[in-house]
């Protein structure tokens, strides 16, 4: 059991998007499975962890004084202290007594102190977007899908730089606490390696290609449409190409293990969640040079047969299950704490 401490005064209705995950279902839905691992405790001396209840981004904007304090005296009581870092670029916080939880960042740049959340995304087999979970066969030319925003133009390249520009400034001027990272023009470095791919003769393609993020749906309807062609397009293709976005991290990677299929990730120098556990090398195609983006491919691709391949494609639902779901990851957590 891990003993946590918190300040439960910040765990009101209102605060319910700003909640470090875990205690989503610790404090809001009960999770009975998380209960039995984490206990939340009223007295400081007794916990194991010193838990911020809300995004640390967000307090250390508007409650800077509560988020010192709460430190200062995790530190007294040499108590082990976990934080969350929430959005797109994160943050990075430098003090070593500091455990870190975030969504992304960039591998090179982040301390051991720091731990990668999966995006905690619905089950697009409960949630009605797919039926039941099948498998795909093996095929010698492999098909890879993709479905979203991916548009080479001046306007896309200044619009792109323009929103760049305005977040550096917020960055520089710490009117937010995120990272600063270099401009990287998402949308226009998607369209040019799905160009690599269809121009393949080796490869084959399943792409559509658009010029806005969710085809620029405005109504409830067209959202449902685009959600449906998206998901679809993973479902139907045994490989779906993986490409950061605005932060250092895909969120259609983990879609793609959920529905049970295999990711190709551009490696822009990512780390993935649990990777003292997971050996990523055998769940999703890493690709680290794109200028071998094929070759990389089918070397990954002709190392399976049709058993294995379809094995693969279990096991990669199963891993989305066990481990990249709120209540894995989590349950994963606490057993790497109770196991130190």
């Amino acid at each position: 059991m891990v003993k946590l401490y918190t300040d439960t005064t910040y765990l009101i209705e209102k605060n319910r998007k700003l909640i470090f995950p875990l205690l989503l279902d610790l404090w809001y839905l009960k999770n009975s499975k998380l209960l039995s691992l984490y206990e939340i405790v009223d007295i400081a001396e007794e916990a194991d962890v010193f838990l911020l209840p809300l995004q640390y981004n967000y307090l250390a904007k508007f409650d800077s004084n509560f988020v010192k304090g709460f430190i200062s005296t995790a530190k007294k009581l040499n108590k082990n202290i976990w934080v969350y870092t929430a959005g797109d670029f994160g943050y990075t916080i430098k003090d070593k007594s500091i455990i870190t939880f975030r969504l992304g960042g960039f591998h090179s740049k982040m301390s051991k102190q720091t731990i990668i959340i999966p995006s905690l995304i619905m089950d697009p087999y409960v949630n009605g977007r797919l039926n039941k979970f099948f498998v795909l066969a093996w095929e010698k030319k492999p098909s890879i899908g993709f479905v979203g925003h991916a548009h080479i133009s001046m306007l896309k390249l200044l619009k792109e730089s323009y929103g760049y520009l305005k977040h550096s400034i917020k960055v520089l001027f710490r009117i937010v606490s995120e990272d600063y990272q270099p401009f990287y023009p998402s949308s226009i470095v998607r369209a040019l390696i799905l160009k690599k791919i269809g121009g393949s003769k080796m490869l084959k393609g399943n792409f559509i290609k658009r010029d806005k993020y969710r085809a620029g749906a405005k109504t409830q309807e067209s959202k449902e449409k685009s959600s449906t062609e998206f998901f679809e397009n993973i479902y139907n293709n045994p490989y779906t190409l993986c490409i950061r976005g605005v932060g250092n991290f895909s969120v259609r990677f983990y879609e793609t293990l959920a529905v049970g299929r295999i990711p190709i990730l551009i490696d822009t120098d990512c780390r993935l969640p649990l990777d003292n556990r997971i050996n990523w090398n055998r769940h999703c195609v890493i690709v680290s040079n794109t200028n071998k983006i094929e070759e990389t491919i089918l070397d990954f691709h002709n190392s399976y047969d049709e058993n294995s391949f379809k094995k693969l494609q279990q096991t990669n639902r199963e891993l989305w299950l066990n481990l990249l779901t709120r209540e894995g990851f989590f349950k994963s957590i606490a057993n790497q704490y109770q196991s130190k």
